[in-house]
């Protein structure tokens, strides 16, 4: 038994029920990504990130101290001089 149903408009547009874009968590302007899986066509909430949500993974313990422009140029130089030096 199907867990809902959609009708394809003229053109070839559906609309997500209601119980299927809360139990994908699909929200205005998520992307969907259809995939075929044998004689099946699967839909999945395609992973989309916020802002918000990417800081935290890359700084888990919290944002950085900042830094000056000028010791960010330095910093580019020592690592540059470190990466290209002849060894």
């Amino acid at each position: 038994m199907a867990l809902a149903r959609s009708k394809v408009t003229a053109q070839g547009q559906i609309s997500v029920p209601a119980v299927i874009r809360q139990r994908l968590g699909i929200t205005p302007g998520s992307i969907v990504e259809w995939d075929e899986e044998g004689e099946r066509i699967v839909v999945r909430h395609a992973a989309q990130f916020s802002s918000q949500e990417i800081h935290c993974a890359l700084f888990p313990n919290g944002a950085p101290e900042p830094r000056t422009a000028g010791e960010m140029k330095q910093g580019i130089r020592r690592r540059m001089r470190e990466r290209y030096a002849r060894h």
